[in-house]
């Protein structure tokens, strides 16, 4: 994935990552960390918005002032319905 990044600058990352919001970044540098990430609801109406599984992603960025814990990547739509936009997820590194 050809993205510049914090942790990585603009060298080619995997394209299932994530950046980390202020609640997680507060713990300390997550850069390069990797967390197993499961759909566990919708935070709206969309139908069945869960996929079922889990992925693991690696955090390649801080976002500032993200309201959640993590901001997956379209790829990581594989646990969950991209159409649902927000999740609420189960995560551990």
């Amino acid at each position: 994935m050809d993205i510049v990044t914090l942790c990585f600058g603009n060298k080619d990352v995997e394209n299932i990552i994530a950046v980390a919001s202020d609640e997680l970044c507060a713990s300390g540098n997550l850069c390069g960390k990797m967390f197993t990430v499961r759909c566990v609801r919708g935070t709206n109406a969309v139908p069945n918005p869960c996929h079922g599984g889990s992925i693991t992603v690696k955090i390649v960025d801080h976002c500032l002032g993200c309201n959640g814990t993590l901001d997956l990547s379209k790829e990581s739509a594989a646990i969950a319905n991209p159409v649902a936009r927000m999740i609420i997820i189960d995560y551990h590194q």
